[in-house]
């Protein structure tokens, strides 16, 4: 039971990791117009977007 419950949480936060990239690079692209800072903010993930949030 406790290995099936860390596979679990592992896919989960792949999941989280890989949609965060995704929401910063969608944000800072229809922000900026630049696929440069686009990937650049994808790298920075959800601190990004946490960002974004407080930001504007």
């Amino acid at each position: 039971m406790g290995e099936n419950r860390q596979s679990a949480v592992q896919t989960t936060v792949k999941s989280g990791i890989t949609f965060g990239s995704a929401l910063a690079m969608v944000i800072s692209y229809t922000t900026w117009q630049s696929v440069g800072w686009a990937i650049f903010h994808g790298l920075l993930s959800w601190g990004y977007v946490i960002y974004f949030v407080l930001k504007y």
